[in-house]
């Protein structure tokens, strides 16, 4: 009699087209969302190529090669020509992310268009809202992030993703959408975003460091997961139609507990810092970049994630 197992679980494993078959986890192209950076003029990135800056015009080309390859989606941050202390370039009609839009949906018109509200990148002290003192002020500045998200949609954005964090914004958002025609459009929300180290190469991009302090005040505490739950319940009463979580590598518990909480649709944001560490450590000959990014993003579906906002967008449609 055989001393041998009857189970033997690597017979599948024997071959890739016998591993693809039983793949649990699909990693697709149509479920990334691609970033896109856009200022008053075009800035490549040597070291971090997804996070260079681009031109509205050079946009427009970029984002016709995006979606000739296939990719679905991007999310629009812009870097205004000057910023106050109001963040007033945000909707600004003639604002560098307006143009950005009007320009795409003329040019890819099948591509979503996606755009973060926030007030970071346009405010001269770099926090996400107005200051009273050196303290960021909640409701003051849910009034300008509703005012922000009704001018992207009527510059022609497909969804608005608002990031901010302030208490009560989705709501001031719907509300706002709702009354200038807009309530078909559907709001991503940054529900559990959290205060994070992995931010530091899209702040420099984006030029959004903040002047002074640091958003712990208003983002979340990396220790805290019922926390998250909580922001999430609130955003779905408001009016979110999609929950995001971020980072989310280092938050792929939290993606779980909110895809098995919540039947909303549930976004990750693989930030610009999990990408640096891979893309560093490629350049090092440490690691093999495609097959790292491709576990990380496999890991972040395979935790819940319904789609991804990730700077390797652009390489996975070449890679799939």
């Amino acid at each position: 009699m055989s001393t041998f197992p009857l189970t033997r679980l690597r017979r599948l494993r024997s071959s890739g087209a016998l591993r693809s078959l039983v793949r649990e986890t699909r990693l697709d192209l149509d479920s990334l969302v691609y970033p896109l950076f856009v200022g008053p003029t075009t800035q490549p990135n040597e070291a971090l190529p997804a996070l260079g800056r681009f031109s509205v015009d050079d946009l427009v080309a970029e984002a016709e090669e995006l979606r000739g390859l296939g990719v679905p989606a991007v999310i629009l941050f812009g870097i205004p020509d000057e910023k106050d202390e109001q963040g007033s370039g945000a909707w600004d009609d003639e604002g560098v992310v307006q143009r950005a839009l009007r320009a795409l949906r003329a040019s890819a018109p099948s591509l979503v268009l996606v755009t973060d509200v926030c007030l970071c990148e346009y405010t001269s002290h770099g926090h996400c809202g107005v200051l009273e003192g050196e303290e960021v002020a909640n409701d003051a500045t849910i009034e300008l992030l509703a005012r922000t998200a009704v001018s992207h949609v009527e510059a022609g954005a497909d969804v608005v993703a608002p990031s901010d964090m302030m208490d009560g914004r989705v709501a001031a958002i719907r509300g706002a959408l709702d009354d200038a025609g807009f309530g078909a459009t559907p709001i991503l929300s940054y529900a559990a975003k959290y205060a994070s180290a992995f931010y530091g190469p899209f702040r420099e991009a984006a030029e959004s460091a903040p002047a002074f302090g640091d958003r712990r005040g208003y983002q979340m505490d990396p220790a805290n997961v019922r926390e998250a739950l909580r922001e999430c319940e609130l955003d779905v009463a408001e009016g979110a139609d999609a929950l995001m979580v971020k980072p989310a590598l280092p938050n792929l518990d939290v993606i779980r507990a909110v895809r098995e909480r919540f039947d909303l649709p549930v976004a990750a944001y693989n930030v610009s810092g999990e990408y640096a560490m891979i893309k560093a450590a490629s350049a090092s000959g440490w690691m093999d970049e495609r097959q790292a990014a491709l576990e990380s993003l496999t890991a972040i579906k395979r935790a819940g994630a319904d789609l991804v906002v990730t700077y390797w967008a652009k390489d996975v449609a070449s890679w799939l």
